[in-house]
């Protein structure tokens, strides 16, 4: 029998996620992600998917120390992104630059977490450098006073940003980092399996996160909340959504068949951080209006709100232009990618899966 996508083929053990589709819940290293989100930085989460430990303060410093080293952007990567057409999108420029990044000769088989640390630390040096020249602005510089998410923000907009806003960001980037073998890991440990070096499987991967059915849902979010803004009937414009087949952005998930748990996470760090807020309000009521309208149209498919609905107003709430999202998700699932890569070099085994000739012979 052919599985089309390898959907329900397990092809790897892994101790890095665990998905309970079922149940609606996600675990990184057996901690669930409401827990890890609620109570650890970005930093501390990503040790954690990295060293399978959280770290101690001394670990914490290091780790930090280490990002802000590695933040600057070689001086050859910025001649290559200077010389990219402004119209290339930031996914094919974090590609493009990342791919550089494997020139140095670092990069050798196998794996290691120094490599890893590197590549997440340059990611938003990279969207930031390159929004900046985009948007025709001065870019700035990293600094070394802010933690991860927090300067990513000041990259971003020049200002230091508000702790409601990086709390609001960190916490989707921490539920981010990881989700199983999605199809961007996959891809990533599919390159590594031929012992292939970690920028060659990043490269790969960030190639499969910039297709618009894995890296681009939130974007379709803001236009359906738009939409609904605007003709100011929820009910009307998704009913009439699904009855045109149309795919109803941030709904549905091929993993979860309940609530996704990132998106319940972010919900509630929305209404804490937020209270009252008429973006927020038409999110949830719309959210309200299509689970009721699905359960009515599509009985037995349990579709509900995935990650992308609230990331959606996450990054409505902290005004991030529509072209970041799907590098944001990056700049978070780089982690997850590089931990899978060294996972898979530490028992590697190459992927060939085989496939059905359905032509003819002559």
């Amino acid at each position: 029998m052919i599985q089309k996508g390898l959907k329900g083929i397990v092809a790897a053990e892994t101790l890095i996620s665990h998905i309970d589709g079922e149940k609606g819940q996600l675990f990184y290293r057996g901690y669930e992600i409401k827990e890890i989100a609620k109570s650890y930085s970005f930093e501390e989460a990503a040790y954690f998917l990295w060293f399978g430990h959280f770290p101690n303060a001394d670990q914490l410093g290091a780790l930090k120390e280490e990002l802000r080293c590695n933040r600057p952007l070689p001086e050859n990567i910025k001649v290559i992104i200077d010389q990219l057409p402004l119209e290339m999108d930031l996914m094919s420029v974090i590609r493009t630059a990342i791919s550089a990044e494997g020139g140095n000769g670092d990069y050798d088989w196998q794996p290691e977490v120094s490599q890893a640390i590197r590549l997440t630390a340059l990611v938003p040096t990279i969207i930031a450098y390159r929004k900046s020249q985009v948007d025709g602005n001065v870019v700035v510089a990293p600094r070394n006073d802010l933690d991860h998410v927090e300067n990513y923000l000041y990259m971003l907009n020049g200002n230091v940003p508000l702790a409601a806003h990086v709390e609001a960001l960190e916490t989707y980037m921490t539920l981010t980092l990881e989700h199983g073998m999605n199809a961007s890991t996959f891809s990533a440990r599919v390159t590594a399996s031929t012992e292939s070096d970690l920028v060659s499987a990043i490269t790969s991967a960030v190639g499969t996160m910039k297709g618009p059915l894995h890296g681009g849902a939130p974007s379709g979010v803001i236009e359906l909340l738009d939409e609904i803004a605007i003709v100011g009937e929820a009910e009307m414009v998704i009913r009439e959504k699904v009855l045109r087949g149309e795919k109803l952005m941030g709904f549905g998930h091929r993993v979860y068949k309940t609530h996704d748990p990132r998106s319940v996470a972010l919900k509630a760090k929305l209404i804490e951080l937020i209270g009252e807020d008429e973006w927020l309000d038409l999110a949830m009521s719309v959210e309200d209006t299509a689970v009721r309208v699905l359960a009515e149209l599509k009985p037995g498919r349990s579709l509900y709100t995935n990650v992308e609905f609230y990331a959606a107003a996450i990054m409505k709430a902290i005004n991030m232009d529509v072209d970041l999202f799907t590098p944001t998700f990056t700049a978070s699932r780089i982690v997850g990618w590089t931990a899978h890569v060294i996972e898979q070099s530490e028992n590697n085994t190459i992927y060939r899966p085989q496939s059905k000739y359905i032509g003819t012979f002559n």
